[in-house]
């Protein structure tokens, strides 16, 4: 991979570069997006007076 990069054009290294960094940034996106997506599902658990129970000693 770097021999190929190292024979790219400063303009074509640059796209690459930018399209390293789009990966990046939706790579790091996606994990808050599942966080979010579950919530609704854990939420009847969370309402549950047995989880009120097990956090009332910590």
């Amino acid at each position: 991979m770097i021999s190929e990069l190292n024979t790219l054009s400063p303009r074509a290294s640059e796209e690459v570069l930018s399209f390293i960094r789009f990966l990046k940034s939706k790579r790091q996106k996606a994990v808050p997006d599942t966080a979010l997506a579950s919530e609704p599902v854990l939420r009847k658990d969370w309402l549950l007076p047995e989880e009120d129970e097990a956090w009332d000693d910590l």
